[in-house]
């Protein structure tokens, strides 16, 4: 059975964090791919950028373009309404049964499993990858398997104010997204 990790994130931009967590979780835990999920905005956050869903997607080919375990999977941008996990993780399920799915989070989400939509449900259909962060708490009282990634403080809020105040992203996100943040006018003031 084909093992197919899965990382979700609004990806605005993607940058070399985002790469660097994949690549080291496909590599410890013998993943043959790794699905990158963009999502909508969740609406909590306000949108203050300039950035569509269509960039989004164009920023994530381009950072995704030279590995060729590293897929692009719209299911959450395609579907209307609020999405939650559970829901996404049932329908790859039934399109792809042939697959093993695992769900990468961060080490800031394994604290907050519980209060995930349909938790117990959601379980019995994916296992969760953590990703060891400093500072963060790791005790769960679900099963899930862990990954070491070298620490990067590098996000995607950092990158677009660095933006915004005409400051340098270079070798903070590949070439091809920084050259299409400039041609774009994205996250400029």
């Amino acid at each position: 059975m084909e093992k197919v990790g899965i990382l979700g994130g609004t990806f605005n931009p993607p940058h070399l964090g985002h790469l660097i967590i994949a690549n080291e979780v496909m590599s410890s835990h013998g993943l043959d791919e790794v699905w990158f999920m963009p999502n909508h905005e969740p609406p909590h956050k306000k949108r203050s950028d300039n950035v569509s869903s269509s960039d989004r997607i164009e920023m994530l080919k381009l950072a995704l373009q030279n590995h060729p375990g590293f897929k692009l999977e719209l299911i959450e941008l395609e579907r209307e309404g609020p999405s939650f996990t559970y829901d996404t993780i049932r329908i790859l399920k039934e399109h792809y049964p042939q697959k093993q799915f695992y769900f990468i989070i961060g080490a800031d989400m394994v604290e907050y499993l519980s209060k995930w939509h349909n938790i117990d449900k959601l379980l019995e259909l994916i296992t969760f990858i953590g990703v060891r962060r400093p500072s963060y708490n790791l005790q769960t009282p679900y099963p899930i398997l862990y990954a070491d990634v070298p620490e990067m403080g590098i996000s995607s809020s950092m990158i677009r104010s660095r933006v915004k105040e005409g400051g340098t992203i270079r070798y903070l996100v590949p070439d091809s997204i920084r050259s299409f943040i400039k041609e774009n006018h994205l996250y400029e003031s």
